[in-house]
Parts: C-alpha cells; sequence; structure tokens
C-alpha cells in the first residue's frame, strides 16, 4: 500500500522551531509481519490539542508509546522538546515533561485505594513536596468535582469519574505534554463532554499540549488538529473543519420516511452510490461526482420517483474518512444484501413489551418502573449514561435476571415464565465475549448452530447464509483472532442470527470497529430489520449511531426519561433549549466561561469553538460579540442539533432538578 500524506493550511507545517512538543518524522514500527506504523510524520504547537483519529489497529497507540518514550522506533526521527529520542537515555531526559493516560477505564489507577490515595501515590512518584501536592490535589479534585468522593475507592467509580481521576493523575506534577489514549472509550455522552470541557480548561490555564487518540469521529470537533489514521499510515492532517471537505465529490440528502421505500432506494441506489446510509427519515449518499450530476442520477431512478429532489449538505468526517479509503485505497464495504430464502421467522404486533418493570438491589432501585414497547422489524435504541439500568433491563427481559415487579414479552413469551422459549426465540450479541478466537470462522458457526441445537443440514444451510450476509467467503477458514474488528463482529452478528431469531439483543455492538466497519454493520442491521423483519434492540455509546435508530428510549436513574423517534427528540430539545450556536475566532475557553457567567448554562468548549443553546439568537449574538476581545475574528452559525446535544440536555437538565443518595449511587451499577 502506498504511503499518502495530504497536507492542509492549518496543517502539518514545512517548518518548526525547536521549541514545538513534538517533532516526528517518517516513524516506523512493525510487530513481526505487521507495520503498526509506516512512515508517520507529526508535528504539535504549543498549546494545542491534537488528535489523532483512526479504528483499533490503525497505529494510534504505537505512536503515543514512542512519543511518550515508553516503546522504540524502528526508524524515523523523533524530537521531543528539542530533544533527539534516539535511545533509552534520551527518552528519560524528557519523562519528567510528559504525562501519559494509557487506554483504557482506570488502566493507570489502582482499584482498592480511594480517590486521594491514588492521587497521593502518583504525586509521591513523581516526587512532588507534600505541600505542592496538596494545593495541586485539592485544585484538581475541585476543578473535575471529584472532591466530595475523596475516600470513595476507585473501583467504584462510575466510567466517567475513572477517567476525570485518571486526568488528575496524569497532570498532578504539571506536565508541559499530556499524552491521552482513547480517554473517553466507553465513557457515556455527558461524561465525555464533561471530561472535554475540564481537559481544555486546565491546559489553557497551564499552557499545556496535549496528544489524544480517539476512534469518536464526532470528537474531531474537539481538536485544534487532527491526523485521519488508517492501516499505519496518515490519511489526511489539518483543521477538522478543512478535512470534512478534503475528499472529491459531494454529500447529499434525501428524506424519506416509508421503511420499504427506504430498501428500494438502498438496493437500487447503492450499487451505483456505493457509501449510503440511512439515518432515520434521511438518506445520505456521498457521490464521488460533482452534486448536480448526482442529482440528476438520482432523478432517474425509480426507487427515487416521488420524492423530493436530493439536496446538497455538508459532510462530516466519518463521511470522508470512508470517502477517503474508497477513493485511495479501492476499500469498499460487501454487499450485504440477505437471499428471501433464508428468511428468517418473525411475528407480528409488539416484538417486546416492558410494563411496570422494576428491579431493586437492597435499598437501591436499579430500574424504576420502566415501560416501553418495540413493534415488530423495528431498530429500538436503548440509552443512557453508565449506571443508567440499560444492562438490567435487557438481563430481565431475556430472563438471566428476575424482576422485583412488572411485566415484560419478548416474542410473544413472558419472560416470567418462558424461560428456554424466550432464549429460542433470540439473539444476544454482548460486548464482552461472543467468540472463541482459537477457532475458525467455520468453527465458530459450527459452535452456535450446535449450542442452539441445529440439525447438520440446518449448520450447513445457515452457514452459507452467515458468509454471505457478513461477506466473510473469503475468511471461512480463518482464525476468527486474526480477522479485522469489523469482520469479527459481523461473524458475532452471523452466530447470533443462526437459529433464525425474531428478536435481536446488541450490546454495543461496534465498540472499537473502524467508521468503514460500523457503516457496513449497520447495513446489515437495516436490511434485517426492514426485509426479514428482525426486532432489534441495541445500546451504544456512538451517538451518531443513534441516529440509525427508528426509535429511542433515553433512560437516566433507572427510569425512560424520553421515549421518540430521533428527530421527535431533536424537536423537543429544540422547542425547550433553543437554537443552538457554534462561536470561532475566539478564545475558545475562556468565552465558554464567561458566557456560562452570563447565565448561558450550556455554553462548551469543542476545540476552538464554542457551542451554546440560546433562546434568542439575535440578542445572544450581540451578548456574544460583547464579551470577546475587540482584535477577534467572531464567527457565529447555527448548528444542526446532533444526539449528543440532545442526549447531553436531557440527562444535564435531569441533574439540575434532582440530586438524590439514590442518584448518586447509580455510578456504579452498570455492573449489576
Amino acid at each position: 500500500m502506498a504511503k499518502t500524506t495530504l497536507a492542509l493550511k492549518g496543517g502539518v507545517m514545512s517548518t518548526m522551531s525547536s521549541a514545538a512538543p513534538v517533532i516526528a518524522e517518517g516513524l516506523r514500527k512493525s510487530y513481526g509481519a505487521v507495520n503498526a506504523l509506516d512512515g508517520v510524520s507529526l508535528n504539535l504547537q504549543p498549546g494545542e490539542i491534537y488528535g489523532l483519529i483512526g479504528p483499533d489497529g490503525a497505529g494510534k497507540s504505537s505512536l503515543l508509546k514512542i512519543v511518550a518514550g515508553v516503546l522504540a522506533q524502528d526508524s524515523g526521527e523523533l524530537t521531543v522538546f528539542g530533544t533527539k529520542i534516539r535511545n533509552e537515555r534520551d527518552a528519560d531526559a524528557v519523562k519528567d515533561r510528559i504525562g501519559l493516560m494509557p487506554q483504557g477505564l482506570g488502566q493507570n489507577l489502582y482499584a482498592d485505594l480511594s480517590i486521594e490515595e491514588n492521587i497521593d501515590y502518583f504525586g509521591g512518584l513523581r516526587l512532588i513536596p507534600k505541600n505542592v501536592l496538596e494545593q495541586r490535589k485539592n485544585l484538581l479534585l475541585q476543578a473535575t468535582r471529584l472532591d466530595r468522593f475523596r475516600d470513595r475507592p476507585m473501583k467504584n467509580l462510575s466510567g466517567g469519574m475513572k477517567q476525570k481521576l485518571g486526568l488528575v493523575c496524569t497532570l498532578i506534577h504539571e506536565p508541559r505534554l499530556v499524552i491521552l489514549d482513547e480517554p473517553t472509550t466507553g465513557v457515556d455522552p455527558v461524561s465525555r463532554r464533561e471530561f472535554w470541557n475540564i481537559l481544555s480548561r486546565l491546559l489553557k490555564e497551564k499552557q499545556i499540549t496535549a496528544l489524544v487518540s480517539t476512534a469518536y469521529m464526532d470528537e474531531a470537533s474537539r481538536f485544534h488538529r487532527v491526523s485521519l489514521m488508517h492501516a499505519g499510515q496518515v490519511l489526511a492532517s489539518g483543521v477538522p473543519s478543512e478535512l470534512r471537505h478534503l475528499a472529491s465529490g459531494s454529500m447529499l440528502s434525501m428524506n424519506c420516511e416509508d421503511p420499504q421505500q427506504q430498501l428500494r432506494i438502498v438496493n437500487e441506489v447503492q450499487p451505483v452510490f456505493p457509501q449510503l446510509e440511512v439515518l432515520g427519515n434521511e438518506v445520505r449518499i456521498f457521490s464521488d461526482v460533482p452534486a448536480e450530476l448526482a442529482i440528476s442520477q438520482l432523478s432517474q431512478m425509480a426507487a427515487c420517483s416521488g420524492l423530493a429532489p436530493a439536496t446538497e449538505t455538508d459532510p462530516e468526517l466519518e463521511d470522508t474518512f470512508i470517502a477517503l479509503l474508497r477513493q485511495k485505497y479501492g476499500a469498499s464495504a460487501p454487499s450485504n444484501h440477505i437471499s428471501q430464502s433464508h428468511k428468517i421467522a418473525g411475528q407480528s404486533g409488539m416484538a417486546i413489551e416492558a410494563r411496570q418493570l422494576s428491579r431493586h438491589f437492597g435499598e437501591f432501585k436499579a430500574v424504576d418502573r420502566v415501560s416501553f414497547q418495540v413493534p415488530q422489524g423495528e431498530i429500538f435504541g436503548l440509552l443512557g449514561a453508565n449506571g443508567a439500568g440499560k444492562s438490567t433491563v435487557i438481563k430481565m427481559l431475556t430472563g438471566i435476571l428476575t424482576p422485583s415487579d412488572g411485566a415484560g414479552w419478548v416474542a410473544g413469551a413472558d419472560m416470567r415464565t418462558a424461560g428456554l422459549q424466550i432464549r429460542e426465540r433470540i439473539g444476544y450479541m454482548s460486548q464482552a465475549f461472543s467468540l472463541y478466537l482459537d477457532l475458525s470462522v467455520t468453527e465458530n458457526i459450527r459452535l452456535y448452530g450446535g449450542i442452539y441445537g441445529l440439525s447438520e443440514s440446518g449448520i450447513r444451510d445457515r452457514m452459507g447464509w452467515i458468509l454471505d450476509m457478513a461477506g466473510l467467503r473469503p475468511y471461512a477458514n480463518a482464525l476468527t483472532a486474526g480477522l479485522p474488528m469489523g469482520l469479527r463482529q459481523r461473524l458475532a452478528l452471523g452466530c447470533a442470527l443462526i437459529h433464525r431469531p425474531s428478536v435481536l439483543f446488541l450490546d454495543e455492538p461496534t465498540s472499537g470497529v473502524d467508521p468503514l466497519g460500523r457503516r457496513a454493520f449497520w447495513d446489515v442491521l437495516f436490511r434485517l430489520s426492514r426485509e426479514e423483519k428482525v426486532t432489534i434492540l441495541v445500546t451504544t455509546h456512538y451517538m451518531s449511531e443513534a441516529e440509525h435508530c427508528d426509535h429511542i428510549a433515553l433512560m437516566y436513574a433507572g427510569r425512560v426519561v424520553a421515549d421518540a423517534s430521533p428527530e421527535q427528540l431533536k424537536q423537543n430539545v429544540q422547542s425547550e433549549a433553543g437554537q443552538l450556536l457554534r462561536i470561532s475566532g475566539a478564545d475558545s475557553a475562556r468565552l465558554a466561561e464567561v458566557l456560562q457567567r452570563e447565565g448561558f448554562a450550556s455554553a462548551a468548549v469543542f476545540g476552538p469553538h464554542v457551542h451554546v443553546f440560546v433562546e434568542n439568537a439575535s440578542e445572544a449574538e450581540n451578548i456574544i460579540r460583547s464579551k470577546c476581545d475587540p482584535g477577534e475574528l467572531i464567527r457565529i452559525s447555527t448548528q444542526k442539533l446532533s444526539m449528543e446535544d440532545v442526549f447531553v440536555h436531557i440527562v444535564s437538565q435531569l441533574e439540575k432538578q434532582s440530586q438524590t443518595p439514590a442518584q448518586t449511587a447509580a455510578v456504579s451499577t452498570e455492573s449489576v
């Protein structure tokens, strides 16, 4: 694969001063036959947040470890704070100016130590004088709102609290460069936004530079500059807003509310325009030709007749990333057409019904009178912060946990009395474990077929269907451990479907999957729901994935607090909170603090931008401009609401209304 690096204005600079925190040129690193880094170049400017964005296996962690001095490159040049890093002694010379937070919730912390004990331990490792440590500790605990939890053991913290504590321990010695490896993976959207706001403010106050990796494309707006990475190479580097328009072509949008019409559009249009996805009522199409020509082509297709013409819209960074992969390397998603000869038996009416479901653990109500309905063939999203009660609801519906009160039905079976009957009618794909990595693809399929009691002929029949559905025929005899994460997840999906269930439960199904793999995975789910009428209940922390759902129930502190389609939820929030504005060109950290003091409580930092809800846009603009420095070139634009905006607004309002001991205890219940 040829090396391709694209640099934009504001991206990779041709010359850098020796004061630059990091300058990397042509870094290479191999693990046996695998090239983790293939000629990667990078530079950081003082005080910026620089993002590395890409899937697992892109090389992000290897690059971060090399910069942090805990891994040696095979070749290439690395300079950190003016020191050329050629050996371990060179790396040791700059380590006191670097803070590293490894990947994984609380991976740099000690489970049995309290919050304060963890901080004291890291302060001792860094030989910080006790009086200085005490002062820094108090300031950081106040900034992260962990002050009142000082004595709580780390193992009892929520995911968001663990990451905030990890950040405190990383910053306790006031490094000049902080390196954060996927710090928000597995963290709910509210905690993610709070984490980024805290980080932006602390870095601004201390003039610290940050190098951050993430698999969430939507986090790009929080960085000043980014590098898109794939297979050990940098696809593109630059300012996020400019990178969105890097791929040649155009982004089109069509509105279609009829599910079967959506399916006809996908079947007819996708062979011509392969980069297509359905988000609620919107069909989004990336065209490699100019918009005018693409719109004309679409209008001539039978599946699009009767609909309003497609309109040109702005691509998201994920759209650009996928387009770059297709255009540069010919990468494409497999054809996931599901043969009608393998029809999965379905029911009519409601596939899932929860009626006043409750589950108590002692005095604590993990689930409190939850009710919702899911029609057959619908994609239903169950969203909520860590500890909201989502996993407990799923365990009750699948018969794993007995409810304290209430009732539920899945695929026509009463969850209280059906037992094995429910398990025969559902498929379940967990995030933690669903495949045997030391078995081949076909061996995993045979194993699951046997578990579900299929005959040998039944297994052969379903194996062919799974290999075609998941695009796995070329990998049939490959070990599962060697599959890319996207293919591995589609294999796990196939194994969950081998017995033709009518209801499918998916728990964080695309965690760690690259954007191309996620698109292919959701294309399969779309076809399963529309063609096969399989009902799908999914939990996810990727708020962009919530857009794929037909309906969403948002949980908070064990209760369902919102229940509607994604579009209706957005309309409800906009009616309540007002218009969302994006402010560019100002000192974002300072402006966000000023606006919060002026009563704009929703003001949040997104890298060089500030996002804020306002009731009256013109009045708010006057106030905003009056609070900016005279020399700042301010640009204020309206912003389309995302599902993350919806999630954060609803949960934040609920947190303000009440903060009971039960809700505080919810931080550790998701593992129940």
